[in-house]
């Protein structure tokens, strides 16, 4: 909760707000923020701002400022000439939970006496808590903020919340365009749901009420005018425009005809001004006249020109046609909370797609045969698009459902599954934008004899059980689903293969659940029974190699590095079309046998290490079936499987990381290379551990040892 530091890589020391605080108060100075210097390379990355601004601290914009004034309100909340709207129905809705807002705008930071010109605030990202440090100079245009405002000119927060924000994303042009949900996930460590309301499920308000109940944080939108940005509405609300919704309820409502409770949503629009909703229950409309005034007063029913305003659920359902919910994690509820009933279960897993290795694509990509095509969920095929078998080395999560949600009648488990993105708003100046992504689900029948991972075998014949609504480019994808207790893997994917990116997958469910990844552990395992037998004998090959490894070695009959090379590019160059070992790569062979570290190898070490490359070329040569010398990740972890060494997903992205090439490649070379490294590192482990516990105590001699040597 309190790590320190502005962003997830800060560019310079790592900024401590305390530290930073208490520095510019003995030196009298106000703080001036290197890594967010107040130029326009803050505001826009990609043209020179439109207009001149000019940055000023509060205390030049007017007289006696204030951090937070009577308290925060989601009316401090005003949008300016940024295009984020989503961020401020974020912000608005933030100010309904004192301990969620406590948690993103920390206490003790007000304009008083002990003034620094230093802010602070905190963003759930990726799994953790971040502190972001700003200054307080803000952009303003003839003497007024140019962005995010607060209805009252002398109060700051919500102005330099936005400001940490954008620093959290490289500048304020990061912020244009975006989905409400984002932002109220990076300020609650929340997981969404989009709703599509036309196509809402039957239960949308108890939906609704049970997350307002939860204190979830709900917006939402009308499908935007392609012709007019935020267009005005003839009922006075705007398109392509983020609204947040600030309560759901029953109501209760006395007609002369009828007596009882009517649903009802209040939503407000951040612009916070007179554009409202002109319909029904708008403001001062005659409706509320049919509402009792002891509910009045419970809805805290107000008539201003702010921007809220309140609509039956017809209405909405009528009239907007995006809801997005999102619910709070478990820690962002206050731990004394009396209601358990309010909380998700929820486990979180980090993962990556890497090219060529874990980064598998859709479902498309299962099997090049026809087999399992009648599948009902298999997507469409085009001569012009056949499918490859790289589906199944996608990273999978095995997940347990225990108990069914309470007063369920269909005895089934609640469960929201959110695949999200990892820092692609902030990348945006490099020109990478949101990877199209989705995730799949498999019913697992018999989850002890399933492998570890699925293969290509278990995707062919099949079918998932449930899957993301689609693939798309945005920063999440997430649904609500309700299954049968059980076990399931979830695959999470982009569309295509290939396509490079750092994922978090997050489970919500009702009920407790329990979740891992669906692989298989690292470690020694056993060379392929396909393989054994080549190397049972030796060959003539193999005895003219060790001719001219005595040739070479001389009297002494040991070889050093420069040497070993010589032998080894005789007799594997022959074999494989590549330059030759690189020294590195030799002197790692070395390193492997030479059990006295005098830096050469004799004959019988020499054997040994032989014995393997036999092994290591013959695997290799078994995947490479095009003769092109390279493998693709995918292949890797299937020949080092067979060369007797397990690896696992996250090991293999490191493998692909360290020895592949920009194409998602391992060469020759770099695959001996691999396979020496991998032997090493488990006889190193091995020795370390006689026992086989798993477990083993290095000391920092031992490992620098290892690392330098070898």
């Amino acid at each position: 909760m309190n790590e320190r530091g502005s962003g997830l890589r800060a560019r310079g020391e790592v900024q401590d707000f305390e530290k930073l605080r208490a520095e510019c108060r003995r030196s009298g100075r106000l703080f001036e923020d290197p890594e967010f210097p107040a130029t326009d390379c803050s505001i826009f990355f990609s043209r020179t701002p439109p207009r001149p601004f000019e940055w000023k601290r509060p205390h030049e914009i007017c007289s006696n400022p204030k951090f937070i004034l009577k308290g925060a309100s989601r009316f401090d909340v005003q949008q300016g000439e940024l295009g984020d709207c989503w961020l401020l129905a974020a912000v608005a809705n933030i100010t309904l939970n004192q301990e969620l807002f406590a948690q993103i705008v920390p206490s003790d930071q007000e304009m008083d006496d002990q003034y620094a010109g230093i802010f602070h605030f905190r963003f759930w990202q990726y799994g953790r808590w971040v502190d972001v440090v700003v200054d307080d100079r803000l952009p303003t245009y003839h003497g007024q903020l140019a962005f995010m405002h607060s209805q009252d000119n002398r109060e700051f927060w919500s102005a330099l919340l936005e400001k940490a924000y954008a620093k959290l994303h490289g500048s304020y042009e990061a912020l244009k365009g975006g989905t409400t949900c984002e932002a109220m996930e990076d300020f609650s460590g929340g997981v969404t749901e989009m709703y599509d309301i036309e196509q809402a499920p039957e239960n949308l308000f108890q939906i609704m009420l049970k997350a307002n109940q939860r204190q979830s944080l709900m917006s939402c939108s009308i499908e935007p005018d392609p012709y007019v940005a935020e267009a005005e509405m003839s009922n006075g609300l705007i398109k392509g425009h983020a609204y947040s919704v600030t309560k759901a309820c029953l109501a209760d409502i006395e007609t002369p005809r009828v007596q009882g409770k009517i649903p009802m949503v209040r939503i407000r629009n951040p612009w916070g001004n007179e554009a409202e909703w002109k319909g029904a229950f708008s403001d001062k409309s005659p409706e509320w006249n049919y509402i009792p005034e002891e509910t009045r007063r419970e809805l805290g029913l107000t008539f201003d020109a702010d921007g809220e305003f309140w609509m039956t659920f017809k209405d909405f359902t009528r009239n907007f046609q995006r809801l997005e919910i999102c619910n709070l994690s478990p820690d962002s509820l206050d731990d004394d909370e009396d209601d358990a009933s309010r909380r998700w279960e929820m486990s979180v897993f980090e993962g990556a797609w890497v090219r060529g290795a874990t980064a598998g694509g859709c479902r498309n990509y299962i099997s090049k045969t026809a087999e399992g095509y009648g599948c009902k969920d298999w997507l469409m095929l085009t001569d012009r698009h056949l499918p490859s078998d790289t589906f199944a080395h996608n990273p999978q999560y095995r997940i347990q459902l225990h108990d069914v949600d309470e007063d369920d009648e269909e005895r089934k488990c609640t469960v929201i599954i959110a695949v999200m993105q990892k820092n692609r708003r902030a990348q945006r100046r490099l020109g990478l934008d949101c990877l199209t992504i989705g995730f799949s689900i498999y019913h697992l029948n018999d989850p002890d004899s399933a492998p570890k991972p699925l293969d290509t075998q278990f995707f062919r014949y099949n079918c998932s059980v449930a899957r993301a609504p689609s693939f798309i480019n945005l920063r999440e994808v997430s649904c609500r689903f309700k299954l049968p207790p059980g076990s399931y893997c979830i695959v999470p994917s982009t569309f295509e293969p290939n396509e490079e990116g750092e994922f978090l997958i997050r489970i919500f469910s009702e009920k407790r659940n329990n979740m891992e990844e669906n692989d298989e552990e690292v470690g020694p395992g056993q060379v392929s029974d396909e393989i054994t037998p080549e190397l049972s004998q030796e060959s003539e090959y193999d005895r003219a190699v060790r001719q001219f490894f005595t040739q070479i070695a001389g009297d002494n009959l040991e070889v050093d590095w420069r040497e070993l090379k010589e032998v080894l590019d005789y007799a594997l160059k022959k074999e494989f079309e590549f330059d030759g070992f690189s020294k590195d790569t030799v002197r790692s062979m070395v390193a492997l046998l030479d059990v006295d570290n005098s830096g050469q190898l004799g004959l019988e070490e020499f054997k040994s290490l032989w014995s393997s490359i036999r092994l290591w070329k013959s695997v290799f040569k078994k995947h490479d079936r095009s003769g092109s010398s390279y493998l693709s990740g995918f292949q890797l972890r299937a020949a080092l499987n067979e060369s007797g060494y397990r690896v696992n997903n996250n090991m293999l992205n490191l493998l692909m990381h360290r020895y592949g090439d920009r194409e998602g490649r391992v060469a020759f070379d770099d695959f001996m290379a691999c396979a020496v490294k991998m032997k090493t590192c488990i006889e190193i482990f091995k020795d370390k551990d006689p026992r086989q516990t798993n477990k083993a105590t290095f000391s920092l001699e031992d490992w620098m040892e290892h690392n330098m040597y070898s």
